[in-house]
């Protein structure tokens, strides 16, 4: 891996690990590393900069918020930045074609040094909240150092300049929080509390109870003549706020008082609130297994001990430690799946489906230099003697180069589905990649190379068949040869890449050769090639891809000796065929589209025919003022 974007929190936790295995933090290849998400404290960055001041990666902070298409300001880190002391967390400089304005109650600019509120326009802006014309009208606003037609996000953070002319974010303007890089509205949470029957009154903080470790803590107070025992009713509300909030909003634990304190002024008393109880159930393992459990539990959780009966979410576990908690369990031995731990988040409970979701791959018995493949050689797919007959006929090779048949994962059952529904031209799934080459011999140790990654990986040597058969299927063949097409430009356009696409085409047939090609070209003027390689996403997707890319480099390296062993794809297919019913899938997702009475496409527009490349699109100029007044008009009718 040699770029990373998380978020400062995830960030702190690789500092800690670099700095209790050096040997790990030694073999690190990061590049460049991306925060965003949350306020970065550039002090925790020191003990990172002393130990990578040479060979640092470069660490840029990013921040940005939905309504400006996601990022607004950059900042690129350096040690001195860490050592110096700040008020809050230096944004940066705004980026290309957004600006921003530091202003205060009357809108009007602050000087340097002075907090104000974070304004932010320009081409990211969006155009406001769907369906919410009050809350477009509240947040955005006319800018007044634009003209006609301007716009301007009021964002809520509190900003000032320094004398750098950097932003340094200072806080939020309102009461949102933000935990785990999600921004959360307590007073949100707090209303779906407050709707249950069982809660009078009810507050929703965040406590940092220990060092970089938020969590949302909602304290309650029973409604009158409200009898229950504590203990169940914090259980329920949890119950209740996780079928009506996403995750992350869910708090992590449920505190019920006898009444919310209150300062002098009747105002709630924050600081008063207690800490959430995090003591645990006198029930110790009663099994190796529970055994296990507990002590990852209390290491993920920071706890001394957890006992059978403990919850892991109101202890205040979340998808990210729950994550975690998974890997260390599978290097325990345990195999356990995140959804597992929300459905069953006890150790008692746990330890009953731990290990339990693992799938028995069936292995491939097909022997190499086969003469004729018989059904049971084919344990992952039905296939009748007439067409496996009818497969091999369409192999180069025949039988003898087949290396496999199963069917597709659920993924390619949609692409593979949107492939047969295309016109017979352009395949929005055919993704081209431009290469360049200062010679031809470099071009051909390219290819030669690709070649080599490409006998490793069975994906890469994948046709997908299913005329004359009940259900598609894909085969791999024993050996597969990379086509690489070589054509001559004629020079007649400036864009030369432009031309080599052109040349390359936008379609694959599926079903005749491995989906992945090479054309070719020299450049007219010049000794320089250029290549473009293609593949399907049936195969391969860009993630996958930089995979990929990186093997290549490594075999033109000369290392390709030291790569490892590729996990067969039938693995991943069998997961996902074999480890959930057909059945219960389908009975799933009729259940959560049971109330879907029509189709659900925006205007009306169901009958799309084509993928969007045909799409052309005008501008047409209009009056600022009126822009505006059709903006208006178009939210109020939604």
């Amino acid at each position: 891996m040699t770029v990373l974007s998380q978020t400062p929190s995830a960030f702190y936790q690789l500092v800690q690990a670099d700095g209790q295995h050096a040997e790990v933090g030694a073999e690190l290849a990061l590049r460049l590393v991306v925060f965003g998400g949350e306020a970065l404290d550039l002090r925790r960055l020191r003990e990172w900069y002393a130990r990578h001041r040479g060979e640092a990666p470069m660490l840029v902070n990013m921040y940005g918020i939905t309504e400006t298409t996601v990022h607004v300001s950059h900042l690129r880190l350096d040690a001195a930045m860490a050592d110096e002391e700040h008020v809050g967390s230096l944004i940066g400089y705004p980026l290309d074609n957004t600006r921003v304005y530091v202003l205060d109650d009357f809108l009007n600019p602050v000087p340097v040094g002075v907090a104000g509120e974070l304004y932010v326009a320009g081409a990211g802006l969006a155009r406001g909240y769907l369906h919410r014309p009050g809350l477009t009208a509240e947040r955005f606003a006319a800018c007044p150092f634009e003209g006609a037609g301007g716009r301007m996000y009021r964002t809520g953070d509190v900003v000032r300049w320094t004398s750098g002319g950097r932003l340094e974010f200072v806080g939020r303007a309102d009461d949102q929080v933000k935990v785990r890089g999600f921004r959360i509205e307590p007073g949100e949470v707090e209303a779906v509390l407050l709707a249950h029957e069982r809660v009078g009154q009810t507050a929703v903080v965040v406590r940092e109870d220990q060092p970089d470790d938020k969590r949302l803590v909602a304290y309650v107070v029973p409604a009158s003549g409200e009898s229950a025992p504590m203990s169940a009713l914090a259980g329920e509300l949890r119950m209740h706020a996780s079928e009506r909030l996403p995750e992350y909003m869910v708090p992590s634990a449920v505190v019920v008082l006898d009444g919310l304190p209150l300062t002098v002024n009747g105002k709630l008393d924050r600081k008063a609130l207690p800490a959430p109880d995090t003591s645990v159930s006198a029930h110790g393992p009663r099994t190796p297994r529970e055994r296990i459990l507990c002590e990852e539990f209390a290491e993920v959780l920071g706890l001394p001990q957890v006992g059978i009966d403990d919850n892991f979410f109101e202890l205040g576990g979340h998808s990210l430690l729950a994550v975690s908690l998974v890997e260390r369990l599978r290097q325990r031995g345990l195999t356990v799946d995140v959804q597992s731990l929300f459905t069953a988040p006890t150790v008692a409970s746990l330890a009953v489906v731990a290990g339990q979701s693992e799938v028995t791959v069936p292995p491939n018995m097909i022997p190499e230099g086969a003469e004729a493949i018989t059904p049971d050689m084919l344990p992952l797919v039905d296939l009748t003697s007439a067409e496996i007959e009818r497969i091999v006929e369409q192999v180069p090779g025949g039988a003898a180069n087949v290396a496999d048949v199963y069917p597709l994962a659920p993924l390619q059952e949609g692409i593979f589905f949107h492939h047969l529904m295309r016109d017979s031209g352009n395949d929005a799934y055919v993704v081209s990649i431009v290469l360049e080459f200062e010679s031809r011999a470099l071009l051909d140790r390219y290819v030669d190379a690709f070649q080599t990654v490409m006998d490793r990986h069975d994906t890469f040597r994948t046709v997908f068949l299913w005329e004359g058969l009940r259900e598609p299927v894909q085969v791999v063949l024993r050996e597969a040869r990379l086509p690489v097409q070589e054509i001559t430009l004629d020079g007649g356009t400036s864009d030369v890449v432009q031309e080599l696409l052109a040349a390359s085409g936008s379609a694959m047939d599926i079903g005749r050769r491995p989906l992945l090609r090479v054309c070719v070209a020299a450049e007219p003027d010049g000794e320089r090639w250029r290549g473009v390689l293609q593949f399907h996403h049936l195969v391969q997707d860009h993630t996958a891809l930089d995979v990929v890319l990186d093997e290549v480099q490594a075999v033109l390296d000369g290392r390709g000796d030291q790569l490892p062993v590729p996990l067969p794809f039938r693995t991943f297919v069998a997961q996902a065929r074999l480890g959930v019913p057909p059945a219960e899938h389908e009975r799933y997702f009729a259940g959560l589209l049971a109330d879907v009475a029509e189709p659900t496409a925006p205007f009306g527009l169901v009958d799309v025919h084509g993928d969007g490349t045909a799409v052309r699109e005008a501008r047409l100029p209009v009056d600022g003022r009126l822009a505006v007044r059709l903006r208006q008009q178009a939210s109020l009718l939604g």
